[in-house]
């Protein structure tokens, strides 16, 4: 019997995401020096790679629309926007805030970011 592999889904992060991890490098490396804030940075980036082979593990954020998901990395939670052929990680949260509370602060604009990320998406692949 022969498995089949799924394909990882597409992973792209917003300006947003990339200025929170490097926020968190930079806090980190303050903190605790470099090199565990080089290895705080890759766990991070195993999660994202995890998440795009397995994005069942992915949790709905309760009252916020379902495509919204969120999933844990040591201290941190990665807010994304799945679709059926991409993941678009939306923003990096410590997880001592309030989620929902700062989500629904940012929902706005990251509603627009998101539609524009689906927009040149869906223009790049001709659909």
């Amino acid at each position: 019997m022969s498995r089949i592999k799924k394909r990882p889904l597409k992973l792209l992060l917003t300006e947003r995401a990339i200025a929170d991890l490097l926020a968190i490098k930079s806090y980190s490396t303050d903190q605790w020096g470099k090199r565990t804030a080089t290895r705080y940075l890759a766990d991070i980036e195993s999660g994202l790679q995890f998440i795009t082979q397995n994005p069942g593990l992915l949790s709905p954020i309760e009252g916020l629309p379902e495509t919204l998901q969120h999933y844990s990395v040591r201290k941190h939670v990665l807010i994304c926007d799945v679709r059926p052929k991409s993941i678009i990680v939306l923003t990096v949260i410590h997880g001592s805030m309030d989620i929902p509370n700062r989500l629904s602060e940012l929902l706005p604009t990251l509603s627009t970011e998101v539609s524009m990320l689906h927009e040149k998406i869906t223009a790049a692949h001709g659909r």
